[in-house]
């Protein structure tokens, strides 16, 4: 019993370092993907193999995951097999073999990709009752207890339930979800990644220091999440200025957040949320302090190279800007880019053009 299964990695629109806090996001899916393979074994055991990890095949008894201390990329497919196991699923032995296109560290959600479309294999082939939302559940926790991330549930979200032609508006405190229109073919526009070729690892250090100082500001604040506050004015309470400005971003960032969809949803020109992007890049950078060089550099070039907005995408600490402009701007945005990096002496960055896609689902 074999099938294949896709599962696509996303570009945030707005709303970056709000999941965790309770807040609003704007993710699309986009057309990269992982593709996993999914052949049902005879015996207790899991082997995972990628075509882009040297093909080799990594094993364990499934009754082995929660002691294994197997690093990398494998430990990703193993956390969620062994997610479903914890919630007392009855899986079976497999073989996942990997393969797929989503940039590895480019902020575009790469890790999310593998284990939404190794839980929606898993799902289809061991336990169909599960839904979209307890997949999105397992994923999450997947990343967060057993590779030790301590990412929010964006990434997993736009993966499993983004659709084609429109964006999500995902509220984390709550879950409640919508589809926003965000066709940019028919307003003669692209979105333009710029992968700066500046790898992050959410596994580590400054992403969890940015989550505890909001958890820090929200207990001052009285509040249970930095997204409750309603008043972006009340941040200025806090008399630690580093506190100040992370809640001050969270703040702001949901407010962009549902400029940007009153926008789209009012069927307005889609160029007018760019400078809506612009401000959330200004905010990431100084007040959240996870931009680098590298992506400030690529968001300036890429506005003056006539974008309407630009901003990095993802956690942050290296990745991806993307960039809102008119179609068949690309060449002329990744040259300006390319320009500006060459005199920095910094590797080259890598340009492509991404559209709003489906979400996880079965393909063969």
């Amino acid at each position: 019993m074999t099938g294949v299964w896709a599962a696509p990695g996303r570009v945030n629109i707005i709303g970056e370092h709000t999941d965790y806090n309770g807040g609003l996001s704007l993710p699309i899916a986009i057309p990269q993907r992982v593709l996993c393979t999914l052949t049902a074994r005879q015996d207790a055991a899991i082997h995972v193999a990628s075509q882009q990890h040297g093909q080799n095949w990594i094993g364990l008894p499934l009754d082995r995951l929660a002691d294994s201390d197997i690093g990398g990329w494998a430990r990703y497919p193993f956390g969620v097999a062994h997610e479903f196991l914890k919630r007392g699923h009855n899986i079976g032995g497999m073989d996942l073999r990997l393969d797929g296109n989503v940039p590895v560290g480019a902020g575009l959600s790469s890790s999310a990709a593998v284990e939404c479309a190794v839980a929606v294999a898993i799902r289809d082939t061991f336990a169909p009752g599960v839904s979209d939302f307890e997949l999105i559940d397992i994923t999450h926790r997947a990343e967060n207890d057993f590779v030790g991330a301590p990412t929010g549930v964006l990434d997993q979200s736009a993966s499993m339930l983004c659709t084609a032609g429109h964006a999500l508006i995902l509220d984390a405190a709550t879950g409640v979800h919508a589809d926003v229109p965000f066709d940019l073919a028919a307003a003669r526009l692209e979105l333009v990644v710029i992968d700066t070729g500046t790898p992050h690892d959410h596994a580590t250090g400054e992403y969890a220091t940015r989550r505890r100082q909001c958890e820090e500001a929200a207990h001052l604040l009285g509040v249970h999440s930095l997204g409750a506050l309603t008043d972006a004015s009340a941040v200025d309470l806090l008399t630690d200025p580093v506190l100040r400005a992370r809640a001050r971003h969270v703040a702001t960032e949901n407010a962009r957040v549902r400029e940007v969809v009153a926008i789209l949803r009012a069927g307005s020109d889609p160029r007018s949320i760019g400078p809506i992007l612009t401000r959330g890049h200004i905010s990431l950078s100084e007040d959240f302090a996870v931009s680098t060089a590298q992506l400030d550099a690529a968001a300036a070039s890429a506005r003056e190279a006539g974008a309407y907005g630009a901003r990095m995408t993802g956690g942050g600490f290296g990745g991806s800007v993307i960039a809102l402009a008119d179609a068949g701007s690309s060449a002329q945005i990744g040259k300006a880019v390319a320009q500006r990096f060459s005199a920095h002496g910094w590797t080259g960055p890598q340009v492509f053009v991404v559209e709003p896609s489906d979400g996880a689902r079965r393909v063969r």
